[in-house]
């Protein structure tokens, strides 16, 4: 056994033991058929070139797991890579003179770099970034299989287009109707784009959240649920008077079938065929069609802008009465890509369709009213769920009936469809995925345009289609419609000259199959089939709630894609999911100014706390606790926090202070006191050790003291074991707390070890702590497990299986009651029977003071539970 030190040194152990890890190859997946598999997997990231909290966070959560079960027998998959294509790079080309490869893998060695000092158990030998060609080459290649199947195809669409970056923007680029990068004013386009047709899997991506992925958080499928929007409802046709030749009839699709007897107006989207049509010889309603393309094209951006419309001066008839004629608009939140384009306003029922009939004065139909109050809408629409009781007082020539909406809307669709007028239809939200970007760091859309042939896939013995190094960032637009020569191809099929595509990926393509190419990183083909369905779907992916949506249902489209590709045999990428919360911080501010948490000092505690500037002890205004952003510098640089207390004091804090589903609140004071366990952990250890060396495992025995500390120990691995099992980190972190106390308790005795069998049950404490520990403070666990003179590597230790012995309870207490009031407490054998227990309670001082010489009435014993005395 080697000599100890009084204090715990991370700077000279944290790199010690990673190169320890490294050499031995550790973590890298064996791929051995002995062993069961797991693969746990945190979402990639952007190399930025910084690491920040919420990464420690993130890839603390997974590496606990993934060390967790190597420990336990599996095989383990736990890969990084990096997420590098993107603007950003192109952003940062532009403004400071170099390339984005240049950029980006320079910020990926920094890091790398970072994420190797956080000590995590990366199987880094399966690394590569999307930006590597080898790995766009096999992008390319799902895509040409895509394409055969139909399932990629160009169309034209409407886009957000930024007129100075010229570029199309994603919805969530576009801030108050302006470019997130340029600050101008956006407009609405129609261009050719290409698309992936995720519309074909709407019903079984809806299907599957309920039956296929029981392991992910409710939360997320409710999102998924109401983007994928599963709607079934009425199909009918309003006629239109007066329209251009070809309009006479305006097919509509609405959810609510039940409100057709209170429409007031009907509108069309601004790029329907018959508003076009009417643009033609209307200057006016192209000039209104052109104001509502300068909107942005999200919901959230429709829903929230002023209601417009334009009457075209058409009357649509009503289906169900000709003679009933209703004014047909042009409105702004109208979109194209729902339903037909063309809605009925139901003003009473639709906030929105209210706002607009308030706006240009059109009347207001009560379809239904409260049932209890019967009151009519005035400035808020009256949309109650679909199982309220409403009173119909409009409605299929039947009012005053009184029933749910969903019973009146079954009830609708069964008389439309009856009286010949209108159909059933299912319609969803989802739409196809517009995959086409106009900027060159990106994966190239690998295909020709010929004059003679069209569109023309390039030959898969040409690819990787590679990006040309010799680009010019100066003059906004995608460099690659300007390179002299890199569009110039020849066409795979005729032989003739061609265009090369010139639009690249959407960067969520890159990061949407991803873990299928980590089960093998450097195959010729996209996966070797065999190997990604023995390791697919991932066992545990973590990441960010903001990725709930677009990633996931992506990566979920992309498995059932390369499923009916011939590239995997899965019907789900995540069979376990989790969302981890953020790490927020305080705010400081001096000044109106932004400040650093480096830069300030907290002074006193409770209602006296205050801080001042470290500088010169000015006071600084203390801010509310927001999630961390350069922008209000509340942000703690990793590398700071490994400098000063190592990296098992960042994990065990970002563990142990909340839930990790939840908001943790970096601190300095619960940093230190991270570190100060860390030291007191060393300490008992190695103390311990000394005391006992040469100790020899075996059975406790009857020596009660020693029964007690296995007690503890297997307690805690049974309890800690069940926490990591269910991601409950910082429930396993208490239970850690708690045996370090028990063991200190112990173990501090002046006459420890009192005999052979203590000290035989305190060294198999110790090692069950060590191993315990691991996965969350790994370095120090080596140091722990060698001080304690195991052999090998801690990191390749079994897991500690609880004995079942000492999981059950000897004693129990059980709550007295003296008619039905609890007045103290009993404790006996975990086995005492009936008698023995009635026997024991009428014993007690407090009962026999209330009986006070007199026979009990009865009494009442619910084993395990309760006794009650009755007097």
């Amino acid at each position: 056994m080697s000599a100890v030190t009084s204090r715990y040194n991370p700077r000279e152990s944290e790199p010690r033991w990673q190169k320890a890890w490294e050499d031995a190859k550790l973590f890298e997946a064996k791929t051995d058929a002995s062993a069961p598999t797991y693969y746990v997997l945190e979402m990639f990231p952007y190399p930025s070139g910084r690491i920040h909290m919420g990464h420690v966070r993130n890839y603390t959560l997974g590496d606990v797991v993934a060390r967790y079960k190597r420990a336990r027998g599996f095989d383990v998959m736990h890969p990084m890579g990096w997420d590098a294509f993107g603007m950003p790079a192109e952003n940062a080309a532009m403004q400071n003179k170099v390339h984005p490869r240049e950029w980006t893998y320079a910020n990926i060695a920094s890091m790398k770099r970072q994420l190797k000092s956080m000590g995590l158990s990366l199987d880094w030998s399966r690394e590569f970034a999307t930006c590597d060609p080898e790995y766009y080459a096999q992008q390319q290649r799902l895509f040409l299989d895509m394409l055969d199947k139909d399932l990629a195809y160009r169309k034209s669409a409407k886009v957000n287009w930024d007129p100075v970056d010229m570029t199309v923007l994603a919805n969530e680029q576009v801030i108050d109707g302006r470019g997130w990068r340029s600050g101008a004013p956006v407009e609405q386009r129609d261009l050719t784009q290409w698309f992936f047709r995720i519309t074909d899997y709407a019903e079984d991506l809806l299907e599957a959240l309920d039956h296929r992925l029981p392991e992910w958080p409710e939360k997320v499928r409710l999102m998924q649920r109401n983007w994928i929007g599963r709607s079934e409802g009425l199909h009918f046709e309003f006629g239109v008077k007066g329209a251009p030749q070809g309009f006479e009839k305006l097919p509509v699709f609405t959810t609510r079938p039940d409100t057709m007897f209170g429409p007031t107006f009907a509108a069309i989207a601004a790029d329907h065929p018959l508003a076009k049509a009417l643009a033609e010889t209307n200057p006016a309603v192209a000039d209104f069609a052109a104001e509502c393309r300068r909107m942005g094209t999200s919901q959230e951006e429709i829903d929230t802008a002023e209601k417009l419309g334009f009457d075209t001066g058409l009357k649509v008839t009503h289906p169900a009465d000709p003679a009933w004629e209703l004014p047909l608009y042009i409105a702004n939140f109208v979109l194209m890509d729902y339903g037909t384009g063309a809605i009925i306003g139901c003003p009473a029922h639709d906030q929105r369709d209210l706002d607009f009939a308030r706006k240009y004065g059109l009347p207001v139909i009560d379809v239904f009213v409260p049932e209890d109050t019967g009151e009519r809408v005035m400035d808020t629409a009256f949309v109650p769920p679909k199982t309220q009781v409403v009173r119909y007082v409009q409605w299929a020539g039947a009012p005053d009936t009184v029933q749910t909406c969903e019973a009146a809307m079954d009830r609708s669709l069964q008389k439309f469809v009856a009286d010949g007028w209108g159909r059933r239809e299912v319609n969803f939200r989802l739409r196809d995925w517009g995959l086409s970007r106009q900027r060159y760091w990106g994966c190239p859309i690998p295909v020709l345009h010929c004059e003679a042939c069209g569109i023309v896939p390039e030959r898969r013995e040409n690819l990787p289609v590679t990006l040309p190094d010799d680009v010019d960032f100066a003059t906004p637009g995608n460099p690659l419609d300007r390179h002299p020569t890199w569009r110039k191809a020849t066409c795979s099929q005729c032989g003739g000259p061609a265009l090369r595509e010139t639009d690249t990926m959407d960067t969520f393509v890159d990061s949407s199959w991803y873990f299928a190419r980590f089960t093998s990183p450097r195959a010729a083909e996209p996966t070797l089939p065999a190997v990604a369905d023995a390791w697919l779907p991932v066992d545990q992916y973590i990441g960010g709630i903001e990725h709930a949506i677009l990633h996931l249902l992506y990566s979920r489209f992309f498995v059932r894609a390369m499923r009916d590709t011939g590239h995997l045999g899965i019907d789900e990428p995540f069979r376990g999911l989790f969302t981890q919360g953020m790490v927020v911080h305080e705010t400081y501010r001096q000044d109106g100014k932004w400040i650093e948490p480096a830069e300030v000092r907290i002074l006193g505690e409770g209602a006296g706390r205050r801080a001042v500037r470290l500088s010169d002890d000015s006071p600084v205004e203390i801010g509310g606790i927001e999630k961390m952003s350069k922008s209000k510098k509340n942000v703690v640089d990793p590398d700071d926090i490994i400098a000063s207390y190592g990296a098992d004091t960042a994990r065990w804090f970002v563990l142990s202070d909340s839930p990790p589903d939840r908001d943790v609140i970096w601190t300095e004071a619960g940093a230190e006191g991270a570190h100060r366990f860390v030291q007191r952990l060393w300490r008992l250890v190695s103390e311990a050790a000394a005391k006992l060396e040469g100790a020899a495992d075996g059975a406790a025995g009857d020596d009660p003291a020693a029964a007690a500390i296995r007690r503890a120990a297997h307690r805690t691995a049974a309890g800690v074991t069940d926490d990591i099992e269910r991601l409950a980190f910082n429930k396993a972190v208490a239970r850690l707390y708690e045996l370090v106390n028990a063991l200190s308790a112990a173990f501090g005795d002046a006459a420890f070890p009192a005999s052979p069998a203590v000290a035989a049950a305190a060294r198999e404490a110790a090692t069950i702590l060590v191993r315990l520990v691991a996965p969350m403070m790994p370095h120090l666990a080596e140091e722990c497990w060698r001080a304690l003179g195991e052999a090998g590597l801690c990191a390749a230790a079994r897991w500690p299986e609880a004995d079942p012995a000492f999981l059950r309870d000897d004693e129990v207490t059980l709550p007295v009651q003296i008619n039905g009031k609890k007045r103290g407490d009993l404790t006996v054998p975990a086995g005492a029977s009936k008698p023995e227990i009635e026997a024991a309670v009428l014993r007690l001082d407090f009962v026999t003071g209330a009986l006070d010489g007199a026979e009990p009435k009865r009494v009442v014993v619910v084993p395990g539970r309760i006794v009650n005395v009755v007097v």
